[in-house]
């Protein structure tokens, strides 16, 4: 029997019990009803038939900005999904990052999955964002999330970026309704992020970050203040690209190919780095004996500055100004 749950007098009354009481149907097998939960409580349950089979939909505790009006337009909004082919399981922004990490490496490779990856675990995995279901994401979520990141500004924009590529992907996957998308689209990078970085680590701030670091992560730091190259033509230099003869080494990147000169302490270092290794070996390795893949030592390097007491920002780059 229907039951006037869009009263609020007829809701008071009723008796608590777990199985909801229900209103006149929305449309064929739609029901919306109303969980009295105590005397003081209650919950508004969305229900299908399909094949057979009842589906609910949690929509959230009866509250004075969530009355019948709308739970009614959540249900109908759930229905609405449901027709479209949307999948209605609890997907949570850290389900949705990881399928789309999972599509990137199957798409574009290991490399550029990797950098969203790492992202992804610095910011999302196990954070107050990364547990929230994909359709209760909303733009002061994003925004608090983007704006708690100890990062530099431009750093969060790239990983601002990389979650709306995963939220969006999400999106054409049917994990979650297209409407949705105008929360995360809401939520614009931070302005002049992207000029040019101007932080200069003097002589002893250098050092302090050297003592700071050790292993692996030590090798690659002093290789980028000793040379000036970037990350990238660091962790991908080979053997065969030094050459201890004319104390030089050449460097591969995206601005093309160089030769630069070797001090004497450079020239140290690469020496040993190339010790007993095969012309196509990387000279870097990370302490567990793999190459470094993109970003690996991001956190590594933002953790050594901290114990360094280096300004905030302090990253790999910083090393080339």
């Amino acid at each position: 029997m229907a039951i006037e749950i869009h009263k609020i007098k007829v809701r008071a009354a009723l008796r608590p019990r777990a199985e909801p009481y229900w209103a006149a149907p929305l449309g064929l097998n739609q029901s919306l009803g109303f969980r009295k939960i105590d005397t003081e409580r209650g919950s508004w349950v969305a229900r299908v038939k399909q094949g057979g089979r009842s589906r609910y939909k949690a929509l959230g505790p009866s509250t004075d900005t969530f009355g019948f009006t709308e739970a009614r337009a959540a249900a109908i909004k759930w229905f609405t999904d449901l027709d479209r082919g949307i999948s209605t399981d609890a997907t949570t922004v850290s389900a949705a990052c990881k399928l789309y990490v999972e599509d990137r490496e199957r798409e574009k490779g290991k490399a550029c999955a990797h950098d969203a990856k790492m992202r992804f675990e610095r910011t999302v995995y196990g954070k107050a964002l990364g547990d929230r279901p994909l359709d209760r994401v909303r733009a002061p979520h994003i925004k608090a999330w983007r704006d708690g990141l100890e990062m530099a500004q431009a750093s969060a924009n790239r990983t601002l970026t990389a979650l709306k590529a995963a939220l969006n992907f999400a999106v054409t996957k049917r994990l979650v309704s297209a409407a949705a998308a105008q929360e995360w689209a809401e939520v614009k990078p931070y302005k002049g992020a992207g000029k040019r970085r101007d932080l200069f680590l003097d002589l002893k701030q250098r050092r302090a970050l050297l003592a700071a670091s050790e292993g692996a992560l030590k090798d690659l730091i002093q290789a980028a203040m000793l040379t000036g190259a970037r990350a990238g033509e660091l962790v991908n230099a080979t053997r065969s690209q030094f050459a201890p003869r004319t104390q030089s080494m050449t460097f591969k990147g995206n601005t093309g190919t160089r030769t630069v000169p070797l001090s004497a302490a450079a020239l140290e270092l690469f020496e040993r780095l190339a010790d007993s290794k095969l012309p196509l070996a990387n000279l870097f390795l990370r302490d567990d004996g793999k190459p470094w893949a993109h970003s690996d030592w991001d956190e590594l390097v933002r953790a050594a500055a901290e114990r360094a007491e280096l300004p905030k920002g302090t990253c790999l780059y910083t090393l080339r100004h």
